[in-house]
C-alpha cells in the first residue's frame, strides 16, 4: 500500500482523530472492533484489498493508536468520529464495522444518512443462554479498574467475560509482544460495553430502522451463539442479507472476507 496517506479529523468534541487512506473511487470506512487499531493485519489486509476499487480510509478509534480522546465518553462522541471522516471522504461513504465496530456502525448508521451501505462482521449481541453472561454494570467495573490504575485487570476481566479467554490463554497473552498496546487501550473497552448496550441486548428498535442496505457476516469456526447473533441483525433489518464464511474463526482471514465484502460493495 504505497499510496496511503495519514491525515486527521476533528470530530464534534474537539477530538483528534487519526487515519490511513489508501485507493480511489467511492469511499469505504472501517471500523475496528475491541482493542484494535488501524494497524491490526486484519484491518490493513481488509484496506489492501478494497482499495484497488475504493477510497478506504482506515482509522484509529478514540482513546487509540493516533487518535485523542476527551473525559466525558459517550456513543453519540463515536458516531460523531465517524460524521467527521465521512465529511472528510467527500461526504457519504460505506462502513465496515468489525465485532463491536459493528455494533458501533449500526449506531452511527441509524442517525446519519450519509452511511450508504453497511457490511458487519460478526455484530456479538447475546440473543439466546448460548452467549457469555457479563457481569452487573460491566462498564463500570471495567472503568473503576482502569481509574484504578489496574489496567491489565481491565483487560483481563474484557478478555475473560466477553470474549471467552481463559485465564491461562490471558496468561500466556501477558508474555507477548501485544500486550502492552491492550493495556494501553484499557480505557476504551468500557467504551465497547457502551456500545453495546447492558448485557449486549439485541437493539431490536434501532436495527428495524436501519435503511441502508446491510451484509451481515459470520464465521463458520467462531461460536455458535455469535453465528445465531449475526441471524438475528440480519433478520431484524429489512432487506438485510446474512452469510457465512466456512472455516472461519472471529478474528478473520483478510483474504476470506474481502471477496466477499467487495461483491456487496461493488453492487449497485
Amino acid at each position: 500500500m504505497s499510496d496511503i496517506r495519514t491525515g486527521t479529523v476533528i470530530s464534534a468534541d474537539g477530538a483528534v482523530i487519526g487515519f490511513d487512506q489508501s485507493g480511489a473511487g467511492p469511499a469505504v470506512i472501517l471500523v475496528q472492533g475491541a482493542l484494535m487499531n488501524r494497524s491490526d493485519p486484519v484491518m490493513t489486509g481488509i484496506a489492501v484489498g478494497l482499495s484497488r476499487w475504493f477510497t478506504v480510509l482506515n482509522y484509529d478509534r478514540r482513546g487509540r493508536g493516533g487518535s485523542g480522546d476527551t473525559q466525558s465518553y459517550a456513543v453519540e462522541r463515536e458516531a460523531e468520529d465517524l460524521d467527521a471522516l465521512i465529511a472528510a471522504a467527500g461526504g457519504q461513504a460505506a462502513v465496515f464495522g468489525g465485532s463491536s465496530g459493528a455494533g458501533l456502525a449500526l449506531q452511527a448508521a441509524a442517525r446519519n444518512p450519509a452511511i450508504t451501505r453497511l457490511a458487519l462482521w460478526e455484530p456479538p449481541y447475546h440473543v439466546d443462554d448460548g452467549a457469555p453472561r457479563l457481569p452487573d454494570d460491566f462498564a463500570g467495573q471495567l472503568e473503576d479498574l482502569v481509574r484504578a490504575g489496574r489496567r491489565a485487570e481491565a483487560v483481563e476481566l474484557f478478555l475473560v467475560k466477553a470474549a471467552e479467554a481463559s485465564p491461562r490463554d490471558v496468561a500466556a497473552m501477558r508474555s507477548q509482544p501485544f500486550w502492552p498496546a491492550m493495556e494501553a487501550a484499557a480505557q476504551t473497552l468500557a467504551y465497547e460495553a457502551c456500545v453495546m448496550g447492558p448485557d449486549n441486548e439485541l437493539p431490536s428498535g434501532l436495527l428495524a430502522g436501519i435503511t441502508q442496505p446491510t451484509l451481515v457476516l459470520n464465521g463458520g469456526a467462531s461460536p455458535a451463539w455469535m453465528g445465531r447473533a449475526g441471524k438475528a441483525v440480519a433478520s431484524a433489518i429489512p432487506g438485510a442479507v446474512h452469510r457465512v464464511l466456512e472455516g472461519q474463526p472471529h478474528y478473520v482471514a483478510p483474504e476470506a472476507i474481502v471477496p466477499e465484502l467487495l461483491e456487496f460493495l461493488i453492487t449497485a
